[in-house]
């Protein structure tokens, strides 16, 4: 049998069941049930309940879900623990804000190197990395083997320069380029970032509310 292709609203509800959970367990409570969990969360108590079954299903009848032992077990499917090593090219205000607000290794990732092309930034500090220059990279990757990449440059080079880390062995890419990249590698993983994108839906939820 094959292994099942979880969807990807699913998965992209993953990362908020782990935060809602972590909130319960801030909040002392062990244990809650589907019914109680969608109140919170603006879901239904049958989604939550498919969302889980497409894992094995975690809850028991009459009980509920354990609060403490659900988020291990979704941080596992998430793997937060997995820290996987990853670089930054962009050392701009956003890269810059990202380095230093974002916690990479709560959310599975260890970020270990920082690049810019600007040579007025080379050797500055960013969050607790130096920013190095672009010619290094390829030797930093070869050394070091990062698997992951956040891309916060102009979209101009943002296709040649995932094609090659992808060379250099970078296998997926967090992408705040404004350029969606094109990979027919089914192996790369891709997730573009639209800041504008959510802005702008808000924009419309408020233009066209009663």
């Amino acid at each position: 049998m094959g292994k099942q292709v979880i969807s990807t609203p699913v998965v992209r509800r993953l990362p908020r069941y782990y935060r809602f959970l972590g909130e319960l367990e801030c909040e002392h409570i062990e244990r809650i049930s589907s019914k109680e969990l969608a109140q919170r969360m603006g879901l239904s108590a049958s989604q939550i309940r498919q969302d889980f079954n497409c894992f094995g299903g975690f809850g028991q009848q009459g009980y509920g879900y354990h609060v403490g032992e659900l988020r291990t077990i979704i941080g596992e499917i998430l793997g937060v623990d997995a820290h996987t090593p990853m670089i930054l090219i962009g050392a701009g205000n956003l890269g810059r804000a990202l380095a230093a607000h974002l916690d990479f290794e709560k959310h599975g990732c260890e970020l270990i190197g920082i690049f810019d092309s600007n040579p007025e930034l080379a050797g500055t500090q960013a969050a607790w990395l130096t920013v190095q220059p672009m010619h290094t990279l390829v030797g930093f990757c070869r050394t070091h083997q990062p698997q992951a990449a956040v891309l916060c440059i102009p979209k101009d080079g943002a296709q040649k320069l995932c094609d090659q880390l992808i060379h250099l062995g970078i296998r997926a890419f967090w992408n705040f380029s404004h350029y969606d990249l094109r990979i027919n590698n089914p192996d790369i993983i891709v997730e573009n970032v639209h800041l504008g994108d959510s802005l702008m839906t808000l924009a419309y939820c408020m233009h066209h509310s009663e």
